[in-house]
């Protein structure tokens, strides 16, 4: 049985590299390798879900690679073949988006979420210091007077109400 348990571990782990992406491109210099692994890298594949392009093995995601390797060893520049492959799938494509347009919302909400919690945190400290007293100091000269004059129409009042009640 733990033979049995440890063959099925051997299985599985020795043909995990199985799955991986082989490329067979050569290239005609090691730096324009270098390149094509780091576009490959920050590229989305577009069918799958959460991988890069150098890591699926989806027709769509080969397809990309042959076109990056074909643009690299044509001469274009990573920004070419970045704006290429936004021109063809949308920013979807890229994995770290640019700083422009819609995608600045993304980029600056975190920074912006930041400063009004901060902002709200001073407004509740600040509310904590000075709180509202009950001491009389909130009411202005004609709502003192007012609240005078209630109250002592209510005394009246209740003094009527104990005559009445005593006879």
């Amino acid at each position: 049985m733990r033979f049995a348990a440890v063959a099925v571990l051997m299985a599985v782990f020795c043909t995990t590299p199985a799955f991986a992406v082989i490329e067979t491109y050569e290239f005609s210099s090691p730096r324009l390798e270098a390149r094509y692994r780091a576009l490959s890298q920050e590229l989305r594949c577009p069918k799958c879900q959460n991988q890069n392009i150098a890591d699926s093995n989806a027709p769509i995601s080969q397809d990309l690679r042959a076109l990056v390797y074909a643009q690299l060893e044509a001469g274009a520049s990573d920004e070419e073949i970045l704006k290429d492959m936004v021109a063809r799938y949308g920013e979807f494509v890229r994995y770290s988006p640019a700083a422009s347009g819609a995608a600045l919302w993304l980029w600056l909400a975190p920074a912006l979420m930041l400063g009004a919690g901060f902002l709200l945190l001073l407004l509740l400290l600040r509310r904590g210091r000075n709180p509202v007293t009950d001491d009389g100091d909130a009411l202005t000269a004609e709502e003192r007077q007012r609240l005078a004059r209630m109250m002592s129409d209510a005394g009246a009042d209740d003094a009527g109400a104990d005559k009445d009640a005593g006879q």
